[in-house]
């Protein structure tokens, strides 16, 4: 029973095989020995609370909090012992806190409850008892048949069996798991591929084993043994024969799958992951200030125990006429007394803990992370992608960024291919116009000029060739040359995963080929854009990829229609950097096309021209061009016997077999011939060079972290701006020991000292870098934080985390940001303290993983040095306001204490008490702290050196700290000292003779505090709208309103109401209006003055840009963006015409035209 409710808890999970077995139709065997396995039922539970654990598991996560915790104790003891102040001025606070935040979390949940149910409750058909039952997609049970139609979703991870194709095949997306909206093929074994029908499939006897669930989405493994004729069909399941669950069916009537995981066991469900709990540096400030106020707290608390004791050794002051003591009092212990009175020491000074602080930054967050989503700059209207925001707790650390950490294909570039150039049996050629054109003179050529391979229909009409183009060689040479093309574009056009769409290819495979028939008319889907790019472009020169289904691939070749018998097909991986297909030729011959990265196919070339290949590779590699190549090997009939043996073995294996089809894959990979190979283009993305300049104006360094050769990385580095022309490239590639490796890095940082060249650029490749971070990561970080710009080439995903954690954890501790598009970015992207994803072509697994997601790398600029330094200065104004206004709150409580014999006598009211941080005072820095823009947001994106001011959390700097503190204490001795001794002993100031009481002096010190704190607020606010004047107004206004209607009535729910008909009295003096102004204009004097003088003798570049922006506007665009000579020599630039004014003195400029120039671009 104990054992049941561990697992049930979740704290010991039963005991799980490496795999599982599942009857299809959950036919399980008529034998009794046969247990069958348990699995979860079909639901998918996002949520993370249920009606019964809410509050305890909401209380729970919300008293974690040191700051909440405090003050559950704090009110603890006002419940315990006799303390000055009322339970209810801690509890209240602390109740609102709790309250605020349990009703955000639930309604978030409650969101995420009603898109269960809303999932869970999907109406989905199941194969039961010979025929199709309608059920809601919860009751769906692991081993049950499921019918999807067209355009459906799948309810959860099955395994195909058959589809309305004979060959078994169906196309899905799965854009709503990895973003990648290309066409994707799934197979069923032949022996299911064949039942079509309920009544047919009524009749299959099959179980499948396979693994228990995992999370990656594109593995799996698995096998079907189908039961025919009392004979056992053993078939190996791979990724292709897998539904996801969130995949959708196109382009494919209906199919027919078995649910083998479910709920959250499917794939989807196991890529909910919680993202890593990151904090910001702001977040880590203010802790260290909480821990330091609660030593201020303590403090106070021990001085005001130790001052009572040391006042009351005078024996008149320690038993007065008026207090005396009872029997229990002088016999108590007096340890406990004194442990007693601290702790009523800390109750009364426990304000200056600020519990609304957590509270008002949550809604500060939460809220201001809307203007993300809102802002139209950053919206990218071609795809209809808006900035996304996944975590926003950390928008104001987009200010704080020092590095930037950036992928480069999809998210530098367009990941947008365009095929180039080509190298072919070692002759270089480029594309024009749908042509190969040649460059330099080719073997046997009678001519030094450039020839033209116009097409391959061309090559094959001899008379056209010798007649119309310049490209001449003898007829030998012409055949040898045919052939090698032919071969090449072949290899092109059938080594690849590339789909059509059924509706295109319908008529296509059986009909006369038109010769007038455009490539573009064909729309080919490819996981990979490279494939795509070459498939096209082998399309234009006249070898037309036509479809391919199971066991055939179409090509027409010319108009000539050949089908190719697809064996099998050897998929991409990381690690081998290639793929291959073995296919049957209409001959009869077999052949291994092979196509990869030039380093993992060129040393398995044995023939061809590979030197010559090489070096074009290179060339390519230059102008900034992705390269692959092209191999292929004639398999006889005995080798092909081997490798099928050895394939179906490897792919039936349950155990490693992974690592058996690693060994097969490098054994058939082998003894290649060189075809040559392909450059495509992967354009920029538009304003990518003025990005990455900009964000080096604003002082954060930029890492390109990239896996393409050492070659492109650098040729793209020095196009997108990262590498300068005058910059000094330093390189640490190809070391193969790490002594080597070691005197390198030596070498490199001699060179940085003794060149006086002011910018160094450094290039490392991934093997280097894996020698340099094993013992040499201090040299290594040397090297590299005294270069500008450095270029990592040839990185795996993890190296790319392990870089960016290497800087992390330095020395200076500098604030990261990762940004990239792709899968093999999501380790760096969560290894960082601000991961961006970018919303490109590689899928969106990098959106979702990120803490914040944009269409366009060039919005970069845009979140971090507006949205990020306004987040910034908002949220850092909030912390150090929130606790100036508590000490201006809690020191007049201290300082009354020397007055009342420390008798631990309030000098507020219990409600002013409650209602100070919750009402009178937390609005105005609330909309400050999502509204306020100290600066234009124009000039804070084109001047992106205002970015340096934030930078290194100077606005929360000790510095800054302290004199936000010290302020907070001097305004609240103007408060009660310039109370006591303006008003405290005239008793002349009320028509009856009487003098103030304590609730009266008390309530004026209070009155003078909320008017100064609020006011204050008004003069840290530069950019006002109404929302501002409101709540700024308002807040002094709801003040005397609420303290009149409190003072002015007996409430007869109040058991005492020391404040009855005081505030009324208060405010009939006019010497306490005269005060009240008075003590309030010398309070912010103070601060007036300062800021002045700081403005006009040391003013910073942000104070400087304001002054600027102030003086130089037009319309609503500006042009303060540098020195005002430079914005007035930019106006000149531009014609202007007056229009009818008022007044000479109100001239309005109205901008007529420019030349080829706007405003907004000046």
């Amino acid at each position: 029973m104990w054992r049941w409710v561990r697992q049930q808890l979740g704290f010991d999970p039963p005991h799980q095989s490496d795999t599982r077995t599942i009857y299809i139709a959950n036919r399980f065997p008529q034998n009794g020995l046969y247990t069958p396995q348990k699995f979860i039922d079909n639901r998918i539970i996002s949520s993370k609370y249920t009606v019964w654990n809410f509050v305890p598991k909401n209380l729970f996560e919300q008293f974690r909090r040191v700051a909440n915790f405090y003050f559950l104790i704090i009110f603890l003891v006002q419940l315990m012992i006799d303390t000055p102040t009322s339970p209810i001025t801690s509890g209240l606070p602390l109740f609102f806190v709790i309250t605020v935040t349990a009703i955000k979390q639930g309604y978030e949940d409650w969101l995420r409850h009603n898109s269960d149910n809303e999932v869970n409750g999907a109406p989905v058909y199941v194969v039961r008892s010979g025929g199709l039952v309608k059920t809601r997609s919860k009751n769906i049970r692991v081993g049950d048949i499921v019918r999807i139609a067209k355009d459906e979703i799948f309810p959860a991870d099955l395994v195909l069996l058959s589809s309305d194709r004979l060959d078994g095949s169906c196309h899905v997306t799965t854009a709503s798991l990895d973003g990648e909206t290309n066409l994707k093929t799934h197979m069923a074994v032949p022996e299911t591929a064949v039942l079509q029908t309920v009544a047919s499939l009524d009749t299959l006897i099959a179980e499948i084993e396979c693994q228990q669930p995992e999370a990656d989405l594109y593995r799996f493994m698995g096998r079907m043994i189908i039961t025919q004729q009392m004979e056992e069909i053993v078939r190996p399941l791979g990724p292709e024969s897998l539904l996801l669950r969130g995949a959708r069916l196109k382009n494919t009537k209906e199919i027919f799958g078995v649910a083998v995981y479910t709920g959250m066991e499917t794939k989807m469900a196991l890529n909910y992951k919680s993202k890593s709990q990151k904090r910001s540096a702001v977040e880590k400030s203010m802790n260290t200030f909480l821990i330091i106020y609660l030593i201020i707290l303590i403090s106070e608390a021990i001085i005001s125990t130790i001052l009572k004791y040391t006042w009351q050794a005078e024996e008149k002051w320690d038993e007065p006429w008026y207090n005396q003591k009872t029997e229990h009092q002088r016999n108590s212990s007096k340890i406990l007394t004194f442990i007693s009175d601290f702790l009523a020491f800390l109750v009364l000074y426990n304000f200056i803990i600020p519990i609304s602080l957590y509270v008002t930054v949550e809604m500060q967050k939460f809220l201001g992370s809307f203007f993300i989503g809102w802002d139209l700059d950053i919206y990218h209207e071609e795809s209809d992608e808006k900035a996304q925001v996944n975590t926003s707790d950390l928008n104001e650390e987009l200010g704080q960024v020092e590095y930037v950490f950036t992928d480069k294909t999809g998210t530098l570039t367009e990941n947008e291919m365009q095929f180039r150039e080509c190298s072919i049996n070692g002759i270089k050629y480029q594309e024009i116009n749908g042509r190969l054109v040649s460059e330099g003179p080719t073997p046997d050529s009678s001519e030094g000029n450039l020839s033209y391979l116009n097409s391959l229909y061309h090559l094959n009409n001899l008379s056209h060739l010798t007649t119309s183009s310049s490209f001449r060689t003898s007829p030998e040479n012409e055949t040898e040359l045919i052939k090698e093309h032919d071969l090449f574009f072949k290899a092109v056009s059938l080594c690849h995963t590339v789909q059509i769409s059924n509706v295109q290819t319908d008529g296509l495979g059986d009909g006369p080929w038109q010769s007038n028939l455009a490539p573009s008319q064909l729309e080919y889907y490819a996981s990979s854009p490279d494939e795509k790019a070459l498939v096209e472009a082998a399309a234009r020169i006249g070898i037309v990829f036509i479809g391919s289904s199971e066991e055939t691939m179409e090509v027409k070749i010319l108009g000539k229609l050949e089908r190719y018998k697809l064996l099998h097909v050897l998929e991409f991986d990381s690690d081998r950097r290639r793929m291959s297909v073995i296919v049957q030729a209409p001959s009869g011959e077999k052949f291994l096309f092979v196509k990869g990265a030039e380093s993992s196919v060129l040393p398995k070339c044995i023939g061809g021209e590979i030197e010559k290949t090489r070096v074009h590779v290179d060339e390519f590699a230059l102008k900034g061009l992705r390269t692959l190549c092209m191999a292929y090997r004639q398999l006889t009939s005995k080798e092909y016997e081997e490798i099928d043996k050895r394939l179906f073995e490897a792919r039936t294996a349950l155990q490693q077999r992974e690592e058996k089809l690693a060994d097969v894959f490098q054994f058939t990979e082998k003894e290649l011939m060189l075809l040559g190979a392909t450059a495509v283009e992967d354009r920029l993305q538009d304003k990518v060079r003025e990005t990455i300049e900009a964000l080096r104006m604003a002082g954060i360094k930029v890492w390109v972290l990239t896996g393409d050769k050492h070659e492109t990385a650098v040729s793209v580095s020095l196009s997108c701006g990262h590498f300068h022309r005058t910059m000094n490239i330093l390189e640490l590639t190809n070391q193969k020991s790490d002594s080597e490796c070691a005197e390198k890095l030596r070498q490199l940082a001699r060179r940085i000292t003794e060149d006086h060249v002011i910018q160094h650029g450094l290039v490392v490749d991934g093997t280097s870098l894996s020698l340099a971070l094993r013992e040499h990561e201090k040299l290594f970080m040397e090297v590299c934080r005294n270069c500008s710009a450095v270029l990592c080439c040839r990185m795996a995903p993890l190296q790319k985390a392990k870089v960016i954690r290497l800087i992390k954890i330095s020395p200076e501790k500098p604030i990261t940001l990762a940004v990239g598009d792709g899968a093999n970015d999501v380790s760096m992207i969560q290894e960082a303290h601000v991961g961006i994803g970018i919303m490109g072509k590689e899928g969106r697994q990098a959106a979702r993983n990120s803490d914040y997601a944009i269409a366009r790398f060039k919005f970069l600029s845009k979140l971090l040095f507006v949205h990020g330094h306004f987040y910034y200065i908002r949220i850092a104004t909030l912390v150090q306001y929130f606790f100036y206004k508590n000490v201006c709150f809690i020191t007049p409580q201290f300082l009354y204490q020397f007055y009342c014999l420390f008798s631990q006598q309030t000098l507020y009211d219990g409600v002013y008490l409650t209602l100070y941080n919750i009402c009178f005072t937390s609005l105005p820095i609330l909309i400050y702290s999502l509204l306020e823009q100290h600066i234009d947001p124009h000039v804070l994106q084109n001047k992106p050196t205002l970015y340096r001011d934030i930078s290194k959390n100077h606005q929360l700097s000790i510095k800054t700290f302290v004199y936000w503190t010290i302020l907070g204490f001097s305004h609240a001795f103007i408060f009660f000292f310039g109370s006591y001794f303006l008003i405290g002993k005239d008793t002349s100031l009320l028509g009856n003779g009487q003098m103030f009481g304590n609730w009266t002096f008390g309530t004026l010190v209070f009155t003078v505090m909320v008017i100064t704190v609020t006011v204050k607020m008004a003069l840290e606010t530069r950019f006002w709208t109404w929302i501002n004047h409101l709540v700024t107004w308002g807040s002094i206004i709801f003040y005397f309103v609420f303290s009149l209607f409190y003072g002015g009535i007996l409430w007869p729910f109040l058991g005492s109401q020391n404040m009855y008909f005081v505030f009324i009295q208060l405010l009939s003096s006019g010497s306490v209006w005269f005060a009240i102004i008075l003590m309030v204009f010398t309070c912010l004097l103070l601060d007036i003055v300062k800021k002045v003088f700081d403005r006009q003798l040391h003013p910073t570049n942000t104070e400087k840009a304001q002054m600027y922006s102030n003086t130089v506007a037009l319309s609503d665009e500006f042009i303060a963006l540098q020195p005002l000579s430079r914005a007035r020599n930019q106006l000149s630039k531009l014609r202007w015409k007056k229009i009818r004014v008022q007044s000479a003195q109100h001239m309005t400029l109205l901008k007529a035209s420019t030349e080829g120039r706007t405003v907004g671009t000046c």
